[in-house]
């Protein structure tokens, strides 16, 4: 499959002047890898196959540089003109083409990263750099002290934005092993031998369906998870934290104690995000979190063993401290059999002997085998630490300061649980099983249900500590109420306060209105006695989650950018005035529409004093691969998203974001209130929710087994009160509409209208900056030339013209206000790289086309049918293609 044509753009360039300015090395990749696709293609289903693909390939190239409709037209002639069977093939061949040609990018990026750290290049967003600047700031006191109290915290979820199957993503993972192969062959016979594994690679993904016949369940979402900690995370950590330790500390590092905190939390909501989810049950969130201790578990006896292993320190020259000696005897006592076992193959090797014990008790309390399991990972961490400080005293600071040092932070780090599981359940719930429960009489299953949670929160807590499940999340909190119902829920499921398990309850303000009362609620929540209670057990410390998705398809984009800053400015005040110590909690999602965008920037354009060196955000679908699959990307993400967490509580950052929040109030104001009112002439028109649902494919995107819940709370096709954001964003993006990431925003900057004001904000405000970089992709992946044929498939010009007058009013103002020829200017590499795939996702959304009218066409819906199979087999490709779904 040839990957790259010189075909002329209406701007004059041509795809192969825009081919040229992509690094040699990534084109090259992307080359070899739709040449060997190319011969698959050829092999599997003929030179007939390859040429209809080509046909198709070179009609969209056409369509995509030329001007007006008839090319368009003609490139939908060439997909209609294709039998069923044919479509399939070509949809499944583009799809393929676009998992390879992100593989190549990811291995690309994997390759310039490598080359940055062996030139000891370091970037000015690394950790390093970012200490650099707050030493310059606060002094080096100050500046290490911020260091030790950093926590970056990540909260995997299972929000149905991956649309790929894990056979799919096992086989690119397995082909990318293989590109580096391919990179270190030193020899023809190396090279021909991986060149022949990727073709076979390649034709088992082309040969494997990428549609899911089933919907996966919770447990299967946990499993997923798992492959990303067990590949990546498990050593990425100790990594990240080692690489900042080596750079402190210069040529000391080994030979000192380590400065480098350990600095990452992980959270997960697989298994325990219920809202909505009638598959998340007691015995699922049970079984969770048992899955995760398992991994880490068995990750820490390995990591124990092996280091253990390698401890053949001979006690003539390394001695054992008192403190050694006394933990050996008390190892002794509890199972002298193993003890004594261990010392035949260690006789002379005391702190071998004593970490191979340890080894044991980390699997002792894997199987949960009482007395030799561990009660605590503080209790583990005292053993290791007893071990490392003997070594330090008998001399050997290396073997102290070096591997075992990895497992330390490991065990700080992860614990006994790996990833703490977060509950979260909706305050409706909580409300109807409150009032079931105090009225007596026979309880709904679904009270039950809720009861039947806590009493499984206190299992977890009592089997693998309070961090294994403590938060508890309460969505769509429209009172204090919602908090205190927690609480009384969980004293009527243990039968008192006393059993109770230890909760920290966690507020959800997701709709505009809820963002507006958030100060209020908390405030009245402070004279509940739980929440004093719990506050002065953990230092005053204060969670409190914001919700991206709702808010933004409640109000539009933009009013939700300025509504969710205002309520975190607001809240940082509150904060600080109550004494509390603050972590926000960001439900962003990963496409523009639900909060996405750089992740690093963002943190970085926060209100004064609502980070203070502590950030905490989801990751979900395709964003948990896309940042943490591979080891290399996932250490540059964990270091750019720590560092930025420290950069933005620095006095330079917080004046600079303070400055220009009140110096761009009116602009805000304005842009604030007409935005909304654009949004809503358009998504509270009469039959809006219906035209929505015929204009893109967001009831056929339900059929999709995406994740284990459903894209509704209950909604009926008569309202879009009830739909979830990531049908509404995944809809629109499919569409190469894109609305829920710029809607309302070309009429909201038009109103402003002085251009030197507007190009003033985006260079001097980073919260006003990052909307309008995050808006330019959004608009890069849009397409008016195909939208268009997707707003042709009903009978609304009202509000189609509404959809293309904003969308061309805010292409218009956001190149105006950038000060750029067009989208995307000022990130060549990014606008590139869409530029390049665009024709053939266009390819992909004909054959979606296509499939749309005939469904459209048929009075009786079939979710089986062909066109229906042709619909779903597009939206993978689709989504492979623009690299982001909901």
């Amino acid at each position: 499959m040839t990957t790259f044509e010189g075909s002329r753009r209406a701007d004059g360039s041509t795809r192969s002047a825009v081919r040229e300015a992509v690094d040699a090395d990534l084109r090259e990749d992307v080359s070899y890898l739709g040449n060997l696709l190319g011969r698959v293609l050829t092999e599997s289903g003929g030179e007939d196959l390859f040429r209809d693909v080509e046909r198709v390939r070179l009609a969209v190239i056409s369509a995509y540089e030329g001007e007006g409709d008839s090319s368009i037209e003609q490139a939908q002639a060439a997909v209609d003109a294709l039998d069923q069977e044919r479509a399939e093939e070509v949809a499944r061949a583009f799809t393929c083409y676009f998992h390879l040609s992100n593989l190549a990018e990811e291995h690309h990026r994997v390759r310039v990263l490598k080359r940055r750290s062996s030139t000891q290049e370091r970037a000015s967003d690394s950790l390093p750099a970012t200490l650099q600047v707050l030493t310059d700031e606060l002094g080096a006191d100050a500046a290490a002290e911020r260091l030790q109290n950093l926590r970056f915290h990540p909260v995997l979820t299972a929000h149905p934005t991956e649309a790929r199957r894990r056979a799919v993503a096992s086989g690119i993972r397995r082909i990318s092993d293989l590109l580096d192969e391919r990179d270190a062959a030193t020899n023809d016979v190396t090279r021909d031998d991986t060149e022949r594994r990727l073709l076979e690679e390649i034709d088992t993904l082309w040969r494997t369906s990428p549609i899911r016949t089933t919907r996966p369940t919770p447990l299967d979402e946990v499993r997923t998870a798992m492959n990303v900690f067990d590949q990546t995370l498990f050593e990425v950590v100790p990594r990240v934290y080692r690489l900042l330790d080596d750079r402190l500390q210069g040529a000391q590092a080994g030979i000192s104690p380590a400065v480098a905190p350990a600095f990452l939390r992980l959270s997960s909501w697989i298994g325990g995000d219920r809202d909505g989810n009638p598959h998340v049950t007691a015995e699922v969130t049970k079984a969770a979190a048992e899955i995760a201790a398992e991994h880490i578990l068995l990750g820490l006896y390995r990591a124990a063993s092996r280091i253990g292993g390698t401890l053949t320190l001979d006690e003539a020259d390394t001695p054992a401290s008192p403190a050694l000696q006394a933990l050996s005897e008390s190892q002794r006592s509890l199972d002298d059999g193993l003890a004594s076992r261990i010392g035949i193959r260690s006789p002379q090797e005391s702190h071998r002997r004593v970490l191979l014990f340890v080894a044991s008790r980390i699997d002792a309390t894997r199987r949960g085998e009482a007395p030799l399991a561990y009660s605590s990972p503080d209790e583990l961490l005292f053993d290791l630490k007893t071990v490392q400080d003997s070594l330090r005293s008998a001399g050997a600071h290396r073997a102290a300061n070096g591997e075992l040092q990895n497992l330390v932070w490991q065990v700080e780090t992860f614990g006994f649980h790996l990833a703490e599981l977060e509950v979260r359940q909706h305050s409706q719930v909580h409300r109807t099983a409150l009032a079931e429960a105090r009225a007596g009489g026979e309880l709904s299953d679904t009270t039950r249900e809720v009861l039947e949670v806590f009493r499984t929160i206190k299992a977890l807590q009592d089997r693998y500590g309070r961090r294994a499940a403590s938060r508890y999340i309460v969505s769509f909190t429209q009172s204090s109420a919602d908090i205190e119902n927690v609480f009384a829920l969980a004293e009527i499921a243990l039968g008192s306060a006393e059993a109770a398990p230890v909760l920290d309850v966690i507020p959800l303000f997701e709709t505009f209105a809820d963002l507006d009362a958030s100060t209020r609620i908390l405030g009245e929540a402070l004279q509940s006695p739980h929440v004093q209670a719990r506050l002065d057990a953990t230092g005053r410390k204060l969670e409190v989650m914001l919700g991206y998705s709702d808010s933004s398809k409640d109000v539009g984009p933009v009013s939700a950018t300025f509504a969710l800053y205002d309520a975190q400015a607001r809240i940082a005040v509150f904060a600080e005035e109550n004494e509390l110590e603050l972590t926000l909690f960001h439900g962003r999602g990963g496409a523009m529409g639900r909060g996405g965008g750089p992740a690093n920037e963002a943190v970085m354009a926060q209100p004064p004093g609502s980070v203070d060196g502590r950030f905490k955000i989801t990751e979900q679908g395709e964003v948990i691969f896309a940042q943490y699959g591979n080891k290399t990307i996932a250490a540059r993400h964990i270091e750019q998203m720590a560092a930025a967490t420290l950069m933005a509580s620095s006095p330079s950052n917080e004046a600079l974001n303070a400055s220009a929040a009140t110096r761009f109030a009116p602009l805000s104001e304005t842009m604030d209130r007409v935005s909304r009112e654009r949004f809503f002439s358009l998504v509270k028109a009469d039959g809006f929710a219906q035209w929505f649902a015929q204009v893109t494919p967001m009831e056929e995107i339900g059929l999709l087994a995406l994740g284990s819940r459903p894209a509704r709370r209950g909604l009926s096709l008569e309202s879009l009160e009830d739909l979830r954001a990531i049908p509404w964003v995944f809809a629109w993006s499919q569409a190469r509409i894109n609305l829920a990431g710029w809607y309302g925003l070309g009429s909201a900057l038009a109103a402003v209208g002085d251009v030197d004001v507007l190009r003033e904000a985006y260079a001097s405000w980073p919260l006003f900056a990052a909307m309008i970089k995050n808006v330019e992709m959004s608009l890069a992946k849009t397409d008016e030339t195909i939208a268009r044929q997707y707003l042709a498939l009903a009978d609304r010009p009202d509000l189609s013209a509404l959809v293309l007058d904003e969308m061309a009013l805010t292409r218009e103002w956001v190149v105006a206000t950038s000060g750029s020829a067009e989208v995307l200017a000022g990130r060549p590499v990014l606008s590139r790289a869409v530029r390049l795939r665009s024709p053939y996702v266009d390819a992909l959304s004909l054959l979606q086309l296509r499939a749309l009218r005939g469904i459209r066409r048929a009075e009786l819906r079939d979710p089986a049918d062909a066109d229906h199979r042709l619909l779903l087999l597009s939206v993978n490709g689709i989504a492979a293609g623009l690299q982001n779904t909901g």
